[in-house]
């Protein structure tokens, strides 16, 4: 599937497919909004969330059930899909359905996992992590280029501050559209409280907003948001997912910003 990078794009959807009916009922939404305000949309949903706290958290249910709801999805809207990897063999069946595949931030400098990913042939996105600097990710896209894939997306989603705490650098977004790769935003995971003595992520939601204005003003390219009905019912990282009631309305300030530095 074409994917316009011209305009400001949107990765959104859940933190993980949960179930057929709330993803559908998320991915209507999402259509609707895209059509509306003429913002070119990937639908984003984990199959599986491999890293978590504790033992006890919800990974997924189940791999191949949740790329079929994704495949759904796809074959339903006529949108384009991204979803996480975690190891070398996992791309080649979920380059089956996705066409963004997604690497997590944690996993941003293994090599045999990105030339598997891009060697897939699709759309790459990979993570900055946390403990990295954004000129480092310059060596992570070069991973995927050297192994024939020129299709790169690089992701800014906050640096360690201490233990429990992120915070987003604006230069780092100017820095990694320099090597020639379009560069987006996570505004929900940037908000995250890792960490907490409570053994379940924190964050701040309330920020979203302060994130992705500040992102599309220094020239982020694309935008990631987690979004759910209910995230005080999500299953994962609902502590800084953005209700999906509140989107259009940031989407629309957003467009506004966009639009005044063009």
């Amino acid at each position: 599937m074409t994917i316009d990078t011209n305009k400001l794009f949107l990765i959104a959807g859940p933190c993980a497919i949960e179930g057929r009916d709330i993803a559908f009922s998320i991915a209507d939404k999402l259509i609707g909004l895209s059509q509306k305000l003429d913002i070119p949309l990937i639908f984003k949903g984990s199959y599986r969330k491999a890293n978590r706290t504790s033992i006890t958290s919800f990974t997924g249910i189940g791999d191949q059930k949740a790329l079929r709801i994704l495949e759904e999805i796809k074959t339903h809207f006529g949108v384009p899909v991204c979803s996480d990897i975690h190891s070398d063999d996992e791309a080649s069946w979920a380059a089956e359905v996705l066409d963004v595949i997604q690497i997590p931030a944690f996993l941003c400098r293994q090599t045999s996992l990105l030339s598997a990913a891009a060697k897939t042939g699709k759309i790459v996105n990979i993570k900055k992590g946390q403990f990295l600097s954004p000129g480092a990710m310059q060596f992570a896209a070069k991973k995927i280029t050297d192994s024939g894939n020129d299709h790169v997306w690089l992701t800014e989603r906050g640096t360690s501050f201490g233990h429990h705490d992120l915070v987003v650098d604006f230069r780092g977004i100017t820095e990694m559209r320099s090597f020639g790769h379009p560069v987006i935003m996570d505004c929900t995971h940037s908000l995250q409280q890792p960490n907490q003595s409570s053994g379940v992520t924190g964050g701040k939601p309330e920020m979203i907003e302060t994130i992705a204005k500040a992102a599309v003003a220094v020239g982020a390219d694309g935008l990631f948001i987690e979004t759910h009905p209910d995230p005080s019912t999500a299953k994962s990282d609902g502590a800084n997912m953005l209700p999906i009631d509140q989107l259009e309305d940031l989407l629309v300030k957003l467009l506004r910003i966009k639009e005044a530095i063009s």
